[in-house]
């Protein structure tokens, strides 16, 4: 698996209107999920070391964001036959393991993915309630052992976008396994 970080996205970059299945085949539009304060996008996986290693910690940030009016989507750009254990029934059997009460999308034609100029899982992008790209950055600074994390990024960029202040002006990108293009 081929390490990568996320590349630099532009603050105020707009919230695509795209739509994407989520594992009951059911349509679900991005635009549609946007909570109160905004939204959180993160582009992960079940099988990437990286991704599985921040699992916990989206999943308890997310309740948070929620709370703070901020909801959140998890899209898997790995759709593809050499990966099964990113498949659509193993992304089912997740959401039930590990508890997912938010969206976990599958992006199968990886056209999502790709809008974004996603890297990697994970790879997050926080927006705004206008749908303006606010954060894309890492969750904090110890994606292998949360109890190494010396400065959480997501929860304060958060309580900033709940605020009304400026983006953080250091957003550090993410590092994961690179996503598995269906074309390459």
């Amino acid at each position: 698996m081929a390490l990568v970080a996320s590349i630099h996205v532009d603050s105020g970059w707009a919230l695509p209107d795209m739509h994407l299945k989520d594992v009951k085949g059911e349509c679900v539009a991005l635009h549609d999920q946007m909570g109160e304060h905004g939204l959180l996008v993160a582009f992960t996986c079940n099988h990437c070391p990286y991704a599985v290693a921040v699992w916990p910690r989206l999943i308890r940030h997310a309740a948070r964001l929620k709370v703070m009016g901020i909801n959140t989507i998890a899209v898997n750009p790995n759709i593809h036959p050499d990966y099964p254990a990113d498949g659509v029934a193993a992304m089912a059997e997740k959401i039930s393991a590990w508890g997912i009460d938010f969206p976990y999308l599958a992006d199968e034609g990886q056209g999502v993915a790709r809008a974004f100029d996603a890297q990697c899982t994970p790879d997050l992008y926080m927006f705004n309630k206008e749908g303006e790209l606010y954060y894309h950055g890492r969750i904090d600074d110890c994606w292998k052992d949360e109890g190494k994390v010396t400065n959480e990024e997501l929860i304060p960029a958060a309580e900033a976008l709940v605020a009304g202040g400026v983006a953080p002006k250091t957003q550090h990108p993410t590092i994961g396994c690179s996503i598995k293009w269906l074309d390459k």
